[in-house]
């Protein structure tokens, strides 16, 4: 049988181009779930009166737009607000809520660091305030009371702001809506999303482009024989087809399931993505306490987010009665000197400028001491998460695309097969 030099070229040829191809598939498989970040494409005449009338499975592939343009775009770029929405869903709520951060991130520190900031600037507001205010009746003040003012404010700095951090820490799950701070963060920086589902399953990837080549060459030589039963042009590229989504499909099995270890004789069955929840958790943590639950993405989500009314209110009512509190013996000879109206005016005016004091949050290299201690939390909270849980963290950004990962492998099995057929005949 082997003496037949037709039989002998397929035993070669065949395995050999089921084997690169399941490669090629894994590999531009794994290319498409990434890049390119932004859509490319060409304009196709009558694609954008046709779009609305797409089934919307079809509608949502990365492939066309609604203006009518076919290409491609990474198929986690284009779903940036779905993936970071299901990110905090499936991994960041399970590890902690807005205020567990918080917390870890020690707001004794936090109001010992706003307190050191605003003292070096808390006489410039007042000044500013007054000489904005009633600047006659500032420079008429005796010194003695100006000076007794700054003196018991400055004094009182520690307690006052150690007081707003712990009504921030109060109110910090009305104050910020976590999710959405993640899924606007994701927004304004997709690369980070791309880079941190790449990175979290690096090794599982890999595995996918290699296992291509090693399942694809061995369902090869099984292929030949089914040409040789059926000598047919046509099994060849069928053939091609099925094991290009086999492929695909038994990959992401492997990867993924079973969810929980299982003993098979002396075997233990567990997907390989579960198998790494200690690295993937301590890769994970280090990329959120970096990049994503940041004290000055907190900070610029309290002072600049859709919440940041309530903030600025929270911090203006609670400094007016620390205010009054500060200036202490010598208030009663500034109301004296300003009027009751006045002096409330100008106290409100000193609690709204002091507001501002909270974008010290925002100081890179504090920020980079306290993100120790996130990342010590998520990593420590991922490691103890159930393995079906873990699990969603990576599967959910998939599961709902992978049908085109496994379409792909069909085309391109096709295509295998039609150029064998080319080259080789039937």
């Amino acid at each position: 049988m082997l003496d037949d030099p037709r039989l002998l070229s397929h035993l070669i040829s065949i395995p050999l181009f089921t084997g690169v191809i399941g490669y090629i598939t894994n590999w531009t498989g794994v290319l498409m779930m990434f890049a390119p970040m932004r859509f490319h494409g060409v304009r196709l005449p009558g694609l954008r009166l046709l779009y609305p009338y797409l089934p919307r499975r079809v509608q949502v592939i990365p492939a066309i737009t609604p203006e009518g343009r076919f290409g491609w775009q990474g198929i986690i770029p284009s779903r940036v607000a779905k993936m970071a929405s299901i990110s905090v869903d499936k991994a960041l709520l399970k590890v902690g809520s807005i205020g567990d951060f918080y917390r870890e991130f020690e707001p004794d520190r936090i109001a010992e660091h706003l307190a050191t900031t605003a003292r070096g600037e808390i006489r410039e507001v007042i000044e500013r305030v007054m000489e904005r205010e009633h600047p006659r009746l500032w420079q008429d003040l005796p010194p003695v009371v100006r000076a007794a003012v700054f003196a018991r404010i400055e004094q009182r700095l520690p307690v006052i702001i150690r007081g707003l951090t712990d009504e921030l820490g109060e109110y910090i799950e009305q104050l910020i809506d976590a999710k959405l701070l993640v899924i606007r963060y994701f927004e304004a920086h997709p690369e980070l999303l791309n880079d941190m589902l790449r990175e979290v399953g690096r090794k599982e990837l890999r595995f996918m482009q290699n296992f291509g080549f090693y399942f694809g060459f061995p369902m090869g030589i099984g292929l030949v024989f089914l040409v040789e039963a059926f000598p047919h042009w046509w099994v060849l590229p069928l053939g091609g087809a099925v094991i290009g989504w086999v492929v695909n499909w038994i990959g992401l099995k492997l990867i993924f399931e079973p969810v929980f270890p299982r003993k098979v004789g002396p075997f233990t069955l567990h997907g390989l993505f579960l198998r790494r929840q200690p690295e993937v958790s301590d890769v994970l943590a280090e990329i959120i306490a970096n990049d994503v639950i940041t004290m000055e993405n907190v900070g610029d989500e309290l002072l600049h987010g859709p919440r940041s009314d309530r903030t600025r209110q929270l911090l203006e009512t609670s400094l007016r009665p620390a205010i009054d509190s500060a200036v202490g013996f010598a208030r009663s000879a500034v109301r004296v000197g300003l009027g009751s109206r006045r002096y409330d005016r100008i106290r409100d005016a000193v609690a709204a400028e002091a507001v501002t004091f909270a974008s010290a949050l925002g100081d890179k290299e504090f920020g980079r001491q306290q993100s120790r201690r996130i990342r010590s939390f998520v990593a420590g909270q991922m490691r103890q998460l159930p393995y079906d849980e873990f699990n969603e963290l990576l599967r959910s950004a998939i599961k709902q695309d992978e049908w085109l990962l496994f379409v792909h492998g069909g085309v391109l099995g096709i295509g295998a097969g039609l150029v064998h057929l080319a080259i080789f005949g039937v």
